[in-house]
């Protein structure tokens, strides 16, 4: 048995509905939310992984919950009982890059048995809006304390945070719940007016992740290594982009599939190595990340590239 089929991912936050309006005007429906289309990834990426969200019955909930059927991720017990589905309406312009504007209800039901997981991620809305951001935080907390990995996503949407200081609190509170964290150049643009992407990186990696992810959109990614503060930019492959919806929930999902199949996460181990990892450890699974990100902006959709894509 491998690394990659020992370790069960929990990923918590939401699923929704992501409601396209393209530049020619014609609107088309996805399944999507962040941590879900980081679920749909690794489930891609043949890992086992389990979403605990909250989606109601009805039409829209019905379309999440045979999405997850069919990509092969399991909802935990209490998922369904939001009153209605949440829906992000996003807009493309001619480059492909989406605004979003959203309707939604959030909060998340206890997790049963989460001594079966060995990597707990989480990002995005859920991690902040409550009464679920307080919710996933106690997860976190008492997963980490179970042994589990934990991985972070901050995934901001102005629209729904409120003023970037107050965001930034709540934001760092799950930081200091991660061993790793993902975020992108714009996150840390709107977060922290005024600092430096190196002041940040070095200052959210003295608040204890080992380490830190900054992607850069087709500029490629930079990834900083607490321990050593070894740190290193890296290209993305050139693409031509379609849009740009669930790229940085693929390269998400891409960089926690090749840190599990290194030992770098899914257990008490697993942190004891990443955290004493070096950059050399980490850059293949960035590498991974950076594929798994270009083979979805190639795409139209939240595109979840399989094992097979990545040859």
């Amino acid at each position: 048995m491998t690394q990659a089929t020992r370790v069960h991912t929990l990923v918590i936050g939401e699923a929704l509905v992501d409601a396209v309006t393209t530049p020619g005007g014609g609107t088309e429906e996805h399944v999507g939310g962040s941590p879900a289309n980081v679920a749909f990834g690794l489930a891609a990426l043949d890992h086992p992984v389990d979403l605990a969200t909250w989606i109601a019955t009805d039409e829209r909930g019905r379309r999440i919950e045979d999405v997850c059927r069919e990509r092969g991720v399991a909802l935990t017990a209490g998922s369904q009982g939001a009153p209605f589905t949440s829906v992000a309406y996003a807009t493309l312009d001619l480059t492909g890059a989406a605004t979003y504007v959203f309707d939604l209800e959030w909060q998340v039901a206890s997790v049963p048995g989460l001594t079966a997981y060995g990597h707990v991620h989480t990002g995005s809305i859920g991690a902040v809006l409550e009464p679920g951001g307080t919710q996933v935080r106690e997860i976190l907390a008492v997963a980490r304390g179970l042994g589990a990995t934990v991985s972070y996503d901050p995934n901001a949407r102005p629209a729904l945070m409120g003023l970037p200081d107050q965001a930034r609190r709540t934001i760092e509170e799950s930081i200091r719940l991660a061993d790793l964290v993902k975020v992108s150049d714009e996150d840390i643009a709107w977060l922290c007016p005024g600092e430096s992407e190196e002041d940040v990186l070095r200052g959210w990696a003295e608040l204890g992740p080992a380490v830190i992810v900054m992607t850069r959109g087709g500029e490629g990614a930079v990834v900083r290594v607490s321990r050593t503060g070894e740190q290193q930019a890296l290209p993305a492959p050139r693409v031509d982009v379609v849009d740009t919806v669930g790229a940085g929930d693929s390269f998400m999902a891409g960089l926690v599939s090749g840190l599990i199949d290194s030992g770098l996460l899914g257990g008490p181990e697993s942190r004891t190595r990443l955290h004493q990892a070096r950059l050399a450890d980490v850059l293949p699974a960035v590498e991974r990340a950076l594929v798994t990100g270009a083979l979805t902006v190639g795409r139209a959709g939240a595109h979840a590239p399989t094992r097979s894509d990545l040859r």
